[in-house]
């Protein structure tokens, strides 16, 4: 693994400590049955100083009968708010319109719903399992994962030596495909003065979102290519595990020789990434905007699916986990 990539984990993991020693309140207020978890750079352990938070608030229990009242969510958005601004982190996307309350009943009850979309509990569980991290509540946090392990793994029982996770990994193949639509229905119809924007929206798509999403199924093929079954703490595992974190898991297999030169190069790709993207967004919206600098950005951004691709290929051969991602 390289410098960048460590020096951001590192990075990452000092400012989410100066974070939580800020958020001493809102911890005690989540107590055991509520949390507040990270996706986006920070989840990743890939923050820089221009990165802003991601975060979701989950609690016990129901819509109706939610563990967490509702003076106390306040309390604690406001304690977010306040510390974000005093260490200078980007105010929360959206005005805050994104830091939702959810309960896990809302997660997990939704599965296969036509509301699961709507309300956006899609986005939040499928982000809690391939890209989250706690910030506050650790119990509840580990709690609302299991439950919703449960939900996606309800016919293990009865499969436990064959049991294949079709239905999480057909909502992760939903969730890329989704992250792509919504590109295209945003930017389509972009004036000339967003190109950059959409430039740039895409170049990232296709190094973050994708590694989030596929790093998930290509830990899920490896386990199951390894014991023709997944099992609840399989899943567990991996979604300890950060997405460039899975990369060096799938590295570290014996039987996975034949992928490591192209898991590498990965690997490398994602640091050039992240070397590029450490830059305020007026920045990077001006790097851009040169056609000609743009146009060598997508290639690479190419490259990297082209080997998402070739990694997927080897270890997907012979396995019948594989032809379902497939068809």
């Amino acid at each position: 693994m390289g410098g960048i990539l460590n020096g951001r984990r590192s990075e990452t993991t000092a400012r989410i400590k100066q974070i939580r020693e800020k958020l001493v309140d809102a911890e005690k207020l989540c107590g055991e049955t509520a949390c507040v978890y990270m996706t986006g750079s920070f989840s990743r352990g890939e923050s820089s100083h221009h990165s802003d938070l991601d975060l979701f608030i989950v609690s016990m229990g129901s819509s109706s009968k939610p563990t967490l009242r509702r003076l106390d969510e306040i309390l604690i958005k406001a304690d977010l708010i306040e510390t974000t601004r005093e260490l200078k982190i980007p105010d929360f996307s959206g005005d805050g319109a994104y830091l939702t309350h959810y309960t896990v009943a809302d997660l997990t009850e939704t599965l296969g719903k036509p509301e699961d979309d709507i309300s956006n509990t899609f986005t939040a569980r499928l982000l809690l399992l391939l890209e989250s991290r706690f910030l506050l509540g650790s119990t509840a946090y580990r709690d609302i994962i299991e439950d919703v392990i449960t939900a996606y793994w309800k016919d293990y029982e009865d499969h436990k030596t064959d049991f294949m996770p079709a239905f999480l990994a057909n909502d992760v193949l939903r969730m890329w495909r989704t992250f792509c639509v919504n590109y295209e229905a945003r930017t389509q119809s972009s004036p000339p003065e967003r190109r950059a924007v959409r430039r740039l929206m895409n170049y990232k798509l296709k190094h973050s979102r994708l590694l989030t999403c596929y790093s998930a199924l290509l830990y899920l093929l490896v386990v199951y290519a390894k014991n023709r079954t997944v099992s609840p703490t399989d899943a567990l595992h991996m979604i300890s595990l950060t997405p460039t974190e899975r990369l060096e898991w799938l590295m570290s297999q014996p039987n996975l020789s034949d992928s490591r030169p192209a898991i590498e190069n990965l690997i490398t790709f994602y640091e050039q990434f992240l070397q590029l993207t450490d830059a305020s967004k007026s920045d990077l919206v001006a790097l851009f905007g040169d056609k000609g600098r743009s146009k060598e950005y997508w290639e690479s951004a190419s490259k990297f699916g082209d080997l998402v691709f070739e990694v997927l290929q080897s270890i997907g051969k012979d396995n019948r986990f594989y032809r379902l991602l497939v068809v």
